[in-house]
């Protein structure tokens, strides 16, 4: 038998209750604390600006929202006088770029910093907006972010943050504002909707008989009152009927879309190329396991970096090698990239033309899944010089040696391509793609909490992926050391 001495446990703080020495423990050395004493009076400055240091970001927030933009496109949104007085969009600008800019993305959030956090009340001069309002105010103004976003890189091109030589082009999976418990897969959606039509059926026949028996006793009564099982179930039916609709109407519309492409590639005439293409559409078979989001229906299901499966969209990035400044970005509800390239090089041409940004970018990097023959040609027509990968090497796989003399007759375009690769001046260009693109992807997800989107719909994510593109901009801008007030005037 083990036995276990129990010793009496001393006392830590041996003093008598009520006593002087019942606030403070007994120490050994007398030792000289700083004043404590929270009945002591306010000694704050009454001017916020005085609370926050010189150097803080919010500080440049503000200088950048009253002197480095243009919100024409913003106050030229309210042209109706009736009504009660909204906020300054100056306000509600400062307080969703400096938010987003340090990954507050939810307007309950905002509300609350509004509230305590120092930085934010020096931004709203202690407005508080509420949520609603700052909700509303976002989704208002998203195509109005797109104006910022090119304003913002004319600033960077001006700080000289921009630098048109190598540009990498990078897919990032986004997750939407979708759960993949509120879906429903295409096979389920046909046995749900025949069910849930019976039920309805069954609930309707019930409704009548109550109906004529309640007229027997009672009399005549109004007759549009819905049982709630009844209504429940019916926008449940409608739900379903309608996610069924649109997988078969996109099922059908890839199916034309190949059919017409192959009846192309065959020699056959536009006549029989739509003719082929309404064959294949009213032919085509939605695959069982298709799946549509009840929630976010532009949304798509895609394999994310760990490895799992989430509603997501795919945002489409071209970044400059100089200083990691986005260049234009686009969000696609496709996983996809290949098909995507074609249109990025279009987004790119137009956001530097709207910035004042002269030129086009020397190199254009990107992984293997751009590659296509079409996607070399389109860059080469484009004015760029591509340097796409035509496969991907495998871990602790030796690198070929580098090519000499001239480049061999007869080689297809991916052979081409993968000769240039290998060259030493193809390899060291292509080996900054990583560390062009995919840190502004890590940035912008861990500083900015830019991994999931809040809004709904392709065209309000699309609003919000800008909004955070310009932060991530502004974010690069800032660290430079560029001002949005000449140094002369803030002496």
């Amino acid at each position: 038998m083990v036995r276990v001495a129990i010793v009496e446990q001393s006392v830590l703080i041996d003093v008598e209750p009520g006593s002087e020495g019942s606030a403070r423990a007994k120490r050994s050395v007398d030792k000289t604390f700083r004043s404590y004493d929270q009945d002591q009076a306010m000694l704050l400055a009454p001017d916020l600006r005085d609370w926050l240091p010189a150097d803080h970001p919010a500080r440049w927030v503000d200088d950048l929202v009253e002197h480095g933009l243009d919100l024409a496109a913003f106050f030229d949104d309210y042209t109706e006088v009736r009504g009660a007085p909204p906020y300054d969009p100056r306000l509600m600008l400062k307080l969703l770029i400096y938010g987003y800019s340090n990954g507050v993305t939810s307007s309950r959030e905002l509300e609350r910093r509004c509230h305590h956090d120092v930085a934010f009340m020096f931004l709203t001069a202690q407005a508080a907006p509420d949520f609603v309002a700052i909700s509303r105010f976002r989704k208002r103004h998203l195509k109005a972010f797109t104006a910022l976003f090119t304003q913002a890189l004319g600033l960077c091109a001006q700080a000289g943050l921009v630098s048109l030589g190598n540009v990498a082009l990078d897919g990032s999976k986004i997750r939407a504002s979708a759960s993949r418990h509120r879906a429903m897969s295409y096979d389920r959606m046909v046995r749900s909707e025949g069910e849930l039509a019976a039920e309805v059926e069954a609930l309707l026949a019930d409704a009548e008989r109550t109906d004529a028996a309640e007229d027997a006793v009672h009399g005549d009564r109004r007759g549009d009152e819905l049982p709630a099982e009844l209504a429940r179930r019916e926008g449940r039916l409608a739900a379903i009927g309608k996610a069924k609709a649109d997988l078969e109407a996109e099922h059908a519309a890839k199916a034309r879309a190949k059919a017409e492409l192959d009846a192309a590639k065959g020699g056959a005439d536009l006549a029989e190329q739509v003719a082929a293409g309404e064959q294949a559409a009213l032919t085509s078979v939605v695959p069982a396991k298709a799946q549509r989001s009840f929630t976010d229906p532009d949304a798509r299901i895609m394999k994310t970096s760990d490895g799992s499966f989430h509603y997501c969209y795919n945002a489409q990035t071209v970044v400059d090698e100089g200083s990691q400044v986005i260049l234009s970005t686009k969000l696609v509800a496709s996983g996809s990239d290949s098909p995507e390239l074609p249109g990025a090089l279009v987004d790119l041409a137009d956001s530097l033309q709207d910035a004042g940004i002269a030129g086009l970018p020397r190199t254009l990097l990107a992984d293997a899944g751009y590659f296509s023959e079409s996607n070399v040609a389109a860059v080469i027509e484009a004015g760029i010089d591509p340097l796409i990968a035509t496969g991907r090497q495998k871990h602790g796989e030796k690198p070929q040696a580098a090519p000499r003399g001239r480049i061999p007759k007869g080689l297809t375009p991916k052979q081409r391509m993968a000769r240039k690769l290998h060259t030493k001046k193809g390899r060291a260009a292509y080996a900054r793609r990583k560390a062009i693109v995919e840190p502004v992807f890590g940035q912008m997800k861990v500083s900015q909490d830019a991994g999931k989107l809040r809004l709904r719909g392709l065209g309000n994510a699309q609003g919000e992926w800008t909004l955070q593109s310009f932060c991530h901009n502004l974010r690069k801008l800032r660290n430079s050391g560029f001002h949005p007030v000449p140094a002369e005037a803030l002496s």
